[in-house]
């Protein structure tokens, strides 16, 4: 996990088929992370957005 990613720890993911994910966005708060996914719900209203927080740990 990179040093942006460990100070970023919200995603806003799209969920796309076959059980596939993409990550839009990588947010500090998770405020900041709702409200952009509110805005992409607006753009985008057929598209299934979800938030997640990224626990992913350093391997040293």
């Amino acid at each position: 996990m990179s040093y942006y990613n460990q100070l970023n720890p919200w995603c806003v993911v799209r969920c796309l088929p076959n059980a596939q994910t993409q990550i839009v966005a990588r947010l500090r708060r998770r405020p900041d992370a709702e409200a952009h996914l509110r805005i992409l719900q607006q753009l985008s209203p057929t598209a299934i957005y979800r938030i997640l927080f990224d626990v992913t740990e350093i391997l040293t």
